[in-house]
């Protein structure tokens, strides 16, 4: 089927005849599978091709035992009906590619029952009863549930569609397809047009309903939006949604949700169209978004920044599609070993074929690599960098956060950081305060802390002036003004990423040095330096939020609580409470904790313009929560009162615990000392490791009060 989307037929008796065609497919699929895959599938098995096949004909002969079962919808995310819906379409579409793959029809009429029940109820239904405010749907409490339904549903429909008769047929697509394509597209248009995840899971379900059924009309919607002008629609999702590099403004865990409908549409879209060269779109924009995708994850899970639920990573569905799509169009090997992490493949020829490398053990390792993933349909809205020594499951990662907002999901966060060390997340972000489709939390619904707390600033690691969180926590304000990502380098010595926030807070400008250095006798170790520049005083917080268990610490008029104060009224300090506090000394105050076997310590000191004392205070997640929504989760705050100021650290992973053996080894930090020096045009940062050298931060300023826009690391050669 050839369907060009340039030639839009809109006259209304064209549209009467287009819906009244009968829509029988062929025998082999036409939207996101199609006769080369079913080929292949059908000549194929064994290894975790075997596998994923005999899964998929336990998810249908499980649903063929347990019947038809289509419930009036009632609950939201979590809740009976809304789970009983997901069942359906997963099922639908299993039992559908199980038919395709066997000829067996009672899987095919299965697939035609459900349907034909689905299209005896959905005529009837109004709004869900627990519809969510801005996006309601009928199945599901909000549209985007429908989408995701109709988009494996109409998958389902066109692998049993020439079993249809002609009644059945007409019923399933007037009284169910088409109408809840409409329903997602001229329906619900401040969501079918907007650029958002929502409208790229609505126009995907659309336009592979239209390429199903012969409706050149929702196929063009689907392209260029309701209005057909262009302006809306997939292809401007691509050009908007991902920057030049491949990354997606939401961050990764909404790129991993998002991936499946950019990938399976476009997948149905060359099946249908391959003139269109979709795949080549853009410098190939969605390979790019598959590989950073990837590339955005540590030891099997994503980086979880913005509002993410931090255990999910590459075995995700979504990744597993994508995937075999991805190797089906490249050939790359390296993509073979991210599928033997899934420990699963796509039930497709891409799916077939990177099986086939893993039981030949030609798998090569995925070239993980230090790189600046850039923000921005044009990338100009600051970047992601992330720096690295090491593999990916237990190596070195540094993630610096100089991006856009990203949109609603994104957090307050800019100019934050994470640290990842021996496969934990040792400098840790929250993400986001959300318990899944867990009913009793809130229906599954982000929970009120993700606002009061989770987004605010002082629940990651970035600055806090005044108190208050960065931008007033003003989205549409945030949405305007990105971070800017100033410098990158990655060479043998160290990786370093510059990112600057000048409009955050009035008056106000912040710069982050960040540097993984990669001594060749020690762990690799970070360097973090924080320049804030302000003509007035202001109070600055540095919060440092870790993982583990104390281990000591060296500061001075230190005490300790016998009851735990709460350490402020909003802004996310409401939340916390101050557990402890000492005075920091101007430098080498240190920190050290074990996580897992190994040990980890925090040497720190600041430089302002006049002689100010600091404070370090300790604290623990738990005030003003009483449904227990939060983590009992830990960090310590560094406090000074000042015009300008310099943060500086090092974080340094050191030694062993061995419980089983009964030893520990090198439990004491290798920092012997910290020394900042400041001119007007460069200042450095001189880490004293011992035995194991000098490793000097250099960072030239181009003028008074600019902040640092270039930075270097190099070994002391004079000691």
């Amino acid at each position: 089927m050839k369907i060009s989307h340039l030639v839009v037929k809109t006259i209304a008796a064209v549209c009467l005849l287009l819906a009244s065609v009968s829509a029988f497919s062929s025998a082999a699929p036409s939207l996101v599978l199609s006769e080369k895959d079913i080929t292949a599938l059908q000549g194929a098995g064994g290894g975790l091709l075997g596998q994923s096949l005999a899964q998929n004909k336990r998810v249908a002969d499980m649903a063929l035992g347990e019947g038809i079962i289509v419930p009036w919808p009632e609950d939201a995310g979590g809740g009976y009906t809304h789970e009983q819906h997901k069942r359906n379409y997963k099922a639908m579409y299993a039992a559908g590619l199980q038919y395709q793959l066997s000829g067996d029809k009672a899987y095919s009429d299965y697939v035609v029952e459900m349907l034909i029940a689905y299209a005896e109820m959905y005529p009837k239904l109004g709004l869900h009863p627990e519809k969510k405010e801005q996006t309601p749907g009928k199945l599901f409490w909000q549209s985007l549930n429908e989408a995701v339904w109709l988009v494996y549903t109409v998958q389902a429909y066109d692998f049993i569609a020439e079993t249809l008769s002609e009644g059945q047929n007409q019923s399933i697509l007037n009284d169910l397809l088409y109408p809840v394509a409409d329903y997602l597209s001229i329906g619900q248009p401040q969501t079918f047009d907007k650029i958002h995840n929502h409208g790229t899971w609505a126009v995907a379900a659309v336009g592979m309903v239209g390429y199903a059924t012969n409706r050149e009309d929702y196929v063009a919607q689907a392209l260029t939006g309701l209005n057909r002008s262009g302006e809306s629609g997939f292809y401007q999702q691509l050009d908007k949604l991902f920057s030049p590099d491949g990354y997606y403004t939401e961050g990764p865990y909404y790129q991993r949700y998002a991936l499946l409908p950019f990938v399976w549409f476009a997948k149905a879209i060359d099946t249908n169209e391959p003139d269109e060269n979709i795949f080549g779109y853009r410098d190939g924009i969605l390979l790019k978004a598959i590989r950073t995708t990837i590339e955005l994850s540590y030891n099997g899970l994503f980086i979880p920044i913005n509002d993410a639920i931090k255990d999910k990573g590459i075995k995700t569905e979504e990744l597993v599609q994508a995937l075999a799509i991805a190797y089906d169009i490249t050939s790359d090997r390296s993509l073979s070993d991210v599928a033997r992490q899934q420990e699963r493949v796509s039930l497709s020829a891409g799916g077939v074929a990177l099986s086939n490398i893993i039981a030949r053990d030609q798998v090569i390792p995925y070239p993980y690599q230090s790189k600046v993933y850039s923000d921005g349909a044009d990338g100009d809205q600051g970047g992601l960098a992330l720096m690295r020594s090491g593999d990916n499951e237990t190596g070195s990662l540094v993630v610096a956060k100089n991006t856009s907002q990203g949109m609603g999901h994104g957090h307050f966060d800019r100019l934050g950081w994470q640290f990842y060390d021996n496969g934990q997340e040792v400098v840790t972000d929250y993400g986001a305060a959300r318990y899944l489709n867990v009913e009793a939390k809130y229906g599954g619904h982000y929970l009120r802390e993700n606002d009061t707390w989770a987004k605010q600033t002082v629940a990651h690691n970035a600055v806090v002036v005044d108190q208050a969180s960065q931008f007033g926590a003003d989205l549409m304000l945030a949405n305007a003004r990105p971070a800017e990502q100033v410098a990158f380098e990655s060479s043998k010595v160290a990786d370093i990423s510059i990112g600057r926030l000048n409009t955050a807070y009035q008056g106000v400008m912040l710069t982050r040095v960040l540097a993984l250095v990669k001594p060749e006798l020690a762990n690799p170790f970070v360097i973090d330096v924080v320049t804030i520049e302000s003509d007035k005083v202001h109070q600055y917080d540095l919060p440092f939020h870790f993982s583990g268990q104390i281990i000591d610490h060296n500061l001075t008029h230190y005490k300790a609580f016998d009851t735990w104060k709460v350490m402020g009224e909003s802004s996310g300090y409401q939340h916390m409470l101050l557990r402890s506090e000492g005075k920091s000394a101007v430098s080498n105050n240190r920190l050290t904790w074990l996580l897992d076997d190994r040990f980890y310590s925090y040497t720190f000191g600041h430089s302002v313009q006049a002689e100010v004392s600091g404070k370090t205070l300790f604290f623990q997640l738990g005030a003003n929560d009483p449904d227990h929504n939060l983590r009992r989760e830990q960090g310590l705050l560094r406090r000074l009162k000042s015009t300008n100021a310099v943060f500086y650290s090092v974080v340094e992973p050191h030694g062993e615990y061995n419980g089983t053996h009964e030893y520990v080894r090198d439990s004491s930090s290798k920092v012997k000392n910290l020394e900042f020096q400041a001119s007007k045009l460069n200042s450095k940062l001189i880490v004293d490791m011992g035995e194991f050298g000098k490793y000097i931060l250099i960072m030239t300023t181009k003028s008074s009060g600019s902040g640092p826009y270039q930075a270097t690391v190099v070994r002391d050669i004079n000691e």
